[in-house]
């Protein structure tokens, strides 16, 4: 590969004189031709990021994720950097494996590094985030939770999860176990159980009972075992796909068959529910396209121009083959 030597040496100019053609800087119209003709000759190519990092203004924008291994998070991600390529900006990650204090660092490690805006896969925004973000002084775009302090793209969580409570119960489930997580997660632990807890209340004569797990599906399995030992539900309804896929592992241990014994639902619409038999019935959310409005958003900001405060993406709920209908009962 050439560098800025080759083409000061081929030009027969300081290598000083080319780092400032390259940056926007002035040169003599002669020298500015010598240098054009050495490029064309060796094939040369800024290195955008190292451009990037000399420039007063960068076109990085910094990504922080909780952890890589997650669909939501990968197919977020995608979204990002492919619009962000076609704007002409790069994407530089930080991945922070559930870690708070991670995150927090990650926030000052990007603004030292000077990028351009920072966008936060979100699952928690605590004082310490939001201190963070004010001192940094840099553009932030927070994605799957809200704040009224930070521009955001949220999920629809509350109307998914009261769409799914109406749907669930429309085929006439009720003996229902909510299996959930940690409400420090306002999108995933809150909303999509508000929404949900809004459906049943609907209704008369309906069991409810509410429990929370982890995101992983081992997690998920062992606490559907108990559940089902101690509750017997007809159905789970599950925050998460993965929580959805650990209770279907989980059925399968016990012997029962989903949906004839127990059915199955889930929130996200990850590639693999589609796969599995039987297929599970999913809120599909639409994470790449929501990455993309961020990078768009995003951008905007670096620029200074309006940008609406709250965006929510949409949802869908996928019926397949994990839920019966026990009732012809329509709601």
């Amino acid at each position: 590969m050439s560098t800025i030597l080759d083409i000061a040496r081929l030009a027969g100019v300081a290598k000083s004189t080319v780092s400032r053609y390259l940056n926007g800087g002035s040169v003599g119209e002669a020298t500015r031709k010598k240098i054009e003709q050495a490029i064309r000759e060796t094939g040369y190519t800024p290195n955008p990021f190292a451009q990037s990092l000399k420039a007063k203004k960068t076109n990085i924008i910094g990504t922080i994720v909780p952890r890589l291994d997650s669909y939501a998070a990968s197919q977020t991600l995608i979204g990002i950097d492919e619009q962000l390529k076609q704007m002409n900006y790069q994407m530089l990650i930080s991945n922070t494996s559930q870690s708070r204090e991670r995150e927090i660092e990650s926030i000052y490690s990007f603004a030292k590094q000077k990028m351009a805006g920072i966008i936060l896969l979100a699952t928690e925004i605590t004082d310490e985030h939001i201190e963070a973000f004010e001192t940094v002084n840099v553009p932030v775009l927070l994605i799957g939770q809200e704040h009224e302090n930070f521009h955001s793209i949220i999920h629809d969580d509350f109307h998914a999860g009261y769409e799914m409570g109406r749907y669930v119960l429309e085929k006439g489930y009720r003996r229902i176990a909510y299996l959930g997580v940690t409400e420090r997660d306002i999108a995933v632990g809150v909303k999509r159980k508000q929404g949900f807890k809004k459906a049943i209340q609907e209704v008369e004569n309906c069991e409810v009972r509410f429990y929370e797990t982890l995101f992983k599906i081992p997690a998920a399995q062992a606490s559907a075992r108990e559940i089902i030992k101690e509750f017997g539900p007809s159905i789970f309804v599950c925050a998460t796909d993965n929580i959805a896929l650990g209770v279907m592992k989980a059925s399968y241990a016990e012997g029962l068959s989903i949906p004839k014994d127990l059915a199955v639902t889930g929130f996200g619409g990850y590639d693999v529910t589609e796969i599995i038999h039987p297929a599970l019935t999913t809120a599909k959310f639409f994470y790449k396209e929501a990455g993309e409005k961020a990078a768009r958003q995003m951008v905007e900001l670096v620029k200074e121009l309006p940008v609406e405060k709250v965006s929510i993406s949409k949802y869908e709920i996928i019926e397949r083959e994990s839920v019966d209908n026990v009732s012809g009962q329509t709601l």
